[in-house]
């Protein structure tokens, strides 16, 4: 049996930045940031101010996400505690393991969501149906 996630297993991670007279870098390696291994990246971007994105779970796959430019918050939902992260600054990422349900919302406009996944796209990792979500996370 595994253990169900809880929306305070998600983390708040700060990555670093190193600061220059130029501006800023901040430096992202496997395993050694988030607590898995990057098979995947993608972003979201060009979404309107105020629109909202995801409204799913996985099964399997972890994600850590970015507000690479602008903000956005996320909603966690394990089915039984709600959480929400606000995230505004390109250092700090938000990791989401497993079996959360996670939204985001209230996008500034020109926000870019950087999103690096622990799998490649499955769909069958995906749970899309809310009620579907909420009995998975109770038979499993």
């Amino acid at each position: 049996m595994r253990i169900k996630p809880s929306v305070f297993d998600c983390a708040v991670i700060d990555l670093g930045k190193i600061s220059f007279d130029e501006g800023n870098l901040t430096v992202l390696e496997n395993n050694s940031n988030f607590p898995f291994e990057v098979k995947r990246i993608f972003y979201l971007y060009d979404i309107a101010g105020g629109e909202s994105r995801g409204a799913h779970a996985h099964k399997e796959c972890h994600q850590f996400l970015v507000a690479a430019s602008g903000s956005f918050e996320v909603e966690l939902d394990d089915g039984k505690f709600k959480r929400q992260i606000f995230l505004n600054r390109p250092n700090i990422g938000l990791h989401i393991p497993p079996g959360i349900w996670a939204s985001e919302v209230n996008f500034s406009s020109g926000a870019i969501c950087l999103v690096l996944a622990s799998h490649p796209y499955s769909e069958a990792d995906y749970i899309r149906n809310y009620e579907t979500f909420l009995n998975y996370n109770e038979s499993n």
